[in-house]
């Protein structure tokens, strides 16, 4: 690869009881660790909000061109790191902050039923077992606001996205002792060995 590029990362805003998302505390670790001397790291904090969501999505795709997006979102309960491998167009019935759910239930009305990335996420699985993180793969996001960002991301893209959920409970749940461990294969050179099209924005 030559030249800079620019990798944007995602957290949630405030949902439920947690004031500071703890997805939103993992990016800034991110962005503050970087991701490689020639790659530009851009976070976002996503409301959990279906309409907000979709408009700073199809904004950061359009004005940032990023080479990948990261999404990270948190699985209430869970004691472990959950890497997904699609988003899912439609069954979005359960309301969001401000009471709102999409119309259809779905994404993009004209889109396919799912998107899948351009990363084999079960290969960044077994990368993530080898840095000693409890890591399940999933095919199946949620259909909640994590879902709806990384279908909105991978339809406008072009599958140059992935979705992280990030365990709240256990060792891993804090940002300090979660974010070196998924820096490795979260830097750009990383994503593209596990790619089957890594193509430039």
């Amino acid at each position: 690869m030559t030249g800079r590029e620019t990798v944007v990362v995602t957290g949630f805003g405030p949902f439920r009881q947690f004031l500071v998302n703890p997805s939103w505390r993992a990016a800034q670790g991110l962005e503050s660790v970087g991701l490689g001397e020639q790659v530009d790291v851009s976070i976002k904090e996503l409301p959990v909000s279906y309409v907000k969501t979709q408009q700073i999505i199809a904004e950061i795709w359009k004005t940032l061109k990023p080479k990948f997006v990261i999404h990270l979102g948190i699985a209430r309960g869970s004691s472990v790191v959950m890497v997904e491998q699609t988003g899912k167009n439609r069954g979005y019935r359960d309301k969001d902050v401000c009471g709102f759910c999409p119309e259809r239930h779905c994404c993009m009305e004209t889109g396919p039923e799912r998107l899948c990335s351009v990363v084999n996420m079960r290969a960044v699985s077994k990368q993530f077992q080898k840095a000693g993180i409890d890591v399940i793969y999933s095919g199946d996001a949620g259909r909640y606001l994590c879902d709806f960002a990384y279908y909105c991301s991978l339809y406008h893209g072009q599958g140059r996205a992935a979705l992280i959920h990030l365990p709240t409970s256990g060792s891993l749940a804090s940002a300090d002792t979660l974010v070196p461990l998924l820096r490795p294969s979260f830097r750009p050179c990383s994503l593209s060995m596990f790619s089957h099209s890594m193509k430039g924005g």
